[in-house]
């Protein structure tokens, strides 16, 4: 309530200060959000680690810093950010088995490293790989 009070002791010009200042301060977050995304690449250049399936090397709330150059390869024991079909979370893990076929398209397989067994579970029913179009991006920081 007492929010209110102050919005209505304030003149018009002040008012109009205050709401132009938070207009600034919103749209220079989302330039350097936009910035981040054309630097690194990656449709969300920072990620929230959501679980502990990558404990010890992430834990809960860790944040990461992605990269996704599609010249650079994919290389086993990197720490990728995938999406897979049907899922709206994406998932943090690290590239264990690469699949590279002569005509240069490589698959790679996945798996979190406090977990048991690889991610063939988590895919899409009746993927095994995942492809280099399911990367979100790799983990850099």
């Amino acid at each position: 309530m007492d929010l209110f009070g102050d919005l209505r002791r304030m003149n018009k010009r002040q008012l109009y200060y205050q709401v132009l200042n938070f207009a600034m301060i919103v749209s220079s977050a989302l330039m350097i959000w936009k910035g981040l995304i054309v630097i690194t690449g990656s449709e969300s250049p920072i990620v929230v680690v959501l679980s502990g399936s990558m404990e010890p090397a992430f834990h809960r709330g860790d944040l990461l810093f992605l990269t996704n150059f599609h010249d650079d390869p994919i290389r086993a024991g990197e720490i990728v950010v995938f999406k897979v079909e049907g899922r709206d979370i994406p998932i943090v893990h690290r590239v264990i088995k690469i699949h590279e076929k002569e005509n240069g398209n490589i698959k790679f397989l996945t798996k979190g490293d406090n977990n048991e067994v690889d991610d063939r579970g988590l895919y899409k029913e009746g993927q095994n790989w995942l492809e280099k179009k399911d990367v979100v991006g790799r983990a850099r920081g």
